[in-house]
């Protein structure tokens, strides 16, 4: 393990995001909402933090290996949530409790979307542009780990897209080549995110509003500006906008740099991800829109645009709301909340287990089915015409299996805090799955749950974003062993 040269990448980490507090300080200035010197403190605390932790080891140069990788994978959420929080602690609206700002940069920085929060509205509008920056900058980092890292650690079947990363990243380590992986991916990420904030002000929103929502609808984090979420705006156009982002940014990155640097949109109709992505998002909002024009929940037009609306933003972990689904008739919560479960494409922003997994999963059951039949066939697994080795798909049911193992452990200690079943279930799930909002006591915000229960949430946030071996693996011994 070099350690010297992860405490050198954790200093400048930690220099950096000293610098995303800045534009927070000049909003506080423009506005006079009385959180400069909370941004301020966390700058200086943040900056100074990072140069002592970097300048005893700044000469140090050595490659990361993968052992490495996992350990610097875990720390920048970590310790960038940790460092986050310092603001909300810090300023006097909303002056948050340790925890709870430690729950809510998490849940920013991982783009879970799950706020302590009451009153939004009224919060200073430097609070509330730091909460959105949280999680568009949490997106970009999701996006390198995922297209970028992820493959390289061999992470429950993330292998599968080593041979399809954007750009010379193919070897088993970590080197600067990454760099060249991670240009290519933040331009997309920022051309999406502006045209998506073009969009919104074209469509009515302030500039403020726009900017903000766009940050949190690219990275599919789900945090706004208001308390009533994109429903605030009460705009066709505006939701219509958002639905068109939230599923571009659930797709795979990977696509949308070949996009770019084919300038096709052929590939992506190639892609079986994304044919599926797209098949389970139109049967569900098939079926809500059945379920609610049935119930007479609301008239045929209003449940086209809910249904749709709400679909989106679940199943792709996004959380953002125009009308209160925990509330909706007959089985539609839990589909919804199940549907997140998939979450987006695999290299997108999006949370869930991904839909690449599920795929290979249904495919792997029905060989299963098939081999009943004919016991003694050879029978491959493929997507499109490219046969998956037994290694990916082993790994893809191990990834699988340690979730729902995860899911239930988390569930019993909630329960045990003395949440009840409905809220216990619906909390690990919504953070889990990076989604944010939940059913029962957490539909609206998470504020009223106890301290235990927040810790163990924050846990799966950093769970779920993590692809759950990333950080499971660091409590092993073999993990530490020479």
């Amino acid at each position: 393990m070099h350690y010297k040269v992860i405490l050198r990448i954790l200093g400048i980490l930690l220099m950096i995001f000293s610098i995303t507090m800045l534009p927070p300080m000049l909003i506080s200035m423009h506005y006079e909402d009385n959180t400069l010197m909370a941004f301020a403190a966390g700058f200086a605390i943040t900056l100074v933090t990072g140069f002592m932790l970097w300048i005893p080891v700044h000469r140090v140069r050595q490659d990361l290996r993968t052992r490495d990788g996992f350990l610097v994978t875990v720390l920048f959420w970590a310790v960038l949530g940790l460092f986050g929080a310092l603001p909300l602690m810090l300023a006097d609206n909303p002056h948050l409790s340790f925890v709870d700002a430690l729950f809510e940069s998490l849940s920013g920085l991982t783009t879970t979307g799950a706020t302590v929060m009451t009153g939004i509205d009224q919060l200073p509008e430097s609070i509330l542009w730091y909460r959105q920056q949280l999680q568009w900058l949490g997106g970009m980092g999701i996006i390198v780990l995922a297209v970028a890292i992820l493959p390289m650690l061999g992470i429950g079947g993330m292998q599968l897209y080593r041979a399809e990363t954007p750009g010379p990243v193919k070897d088993s380590k970590l080197t600067p080549r990454i760099t060249e992986t991670a240009k290519a991916l933040w331009y997309i990420y920022l051309s999406l995110t502006v045209l998506c904030a073009l969009g919104y002000w074209a469509a009515g929103m302030t500039l403020f509003d726009a900017v903000g929502h766009s940050f949190s609808t690219v990275a599919i984090g789900g945090f706004s500006t208001h308390d009533a979420s994109i429903g605030y705006f009460d705009s066709e156009l505006i939701e219509g906008i958002a639905i068109f982002f939230m599923v571009i940014s659930g797709i795979n990155f990977s696509l949308h740099f070949f996009a770019w640097k084919h300038r096709s949109l052929k590939h992506y109709f190639l892609d079986p991800e994304f044919r599926f992505y797209l098949t389970v998002l139109t049967a569900i909002i098939a079926l809500s829109f059945v379920a609610l024009t049935i119930t007479n929940t609301y008239e045929p037009g209003d449940s086209l645009r809910k249904s749709a609306f709400m679909v989106v933003s679940i199943a792709t972990t996004t959380g953002f709301a125009t009308a209160d689904f925990a509330h909706w008739p007959t089985m539609l919560p839990f589909l919804l909340f199940v549907a997140a479960f998939a979450g987006g494409c695999a290299g997108s922003t999006g949370g869930g287990m991904k839909v690449i997994r599920i795929l290979l999963i249904l495919k792997q059951g029905y060989r299963e089915i098939q081999r009943l039949v004919h016991p003694n066939a050879v029978i491959p697994v493929k997507l499109g015409n490219t046969p998956i080795s037994d290694r990916v798909l082993e790994a893809v049911w191990g990834f699988f299996s340690v979730y729902m193992i995860v899911f239930v452990v988390m569930l019993i200690t909630l329960l045990a805090t003395g949440l009840d079943q409905v809220t216990a279930w619906s909390a690990v799930g919504a953070t889990l799955n990076n989604l944010g909002p939940g059913l029962g006591d957490v539909s609206a915000h998470y504020g009223d749950i106890n301290d235990t229960a927040k810790w163990v949430l924050c846990f799966a946030m950093l769970l779920g974003r993590l692809e759950v071996f990333t950080l499971l693996v660091l409590f092993t011994p073999i993990f530490w062993r020479r």
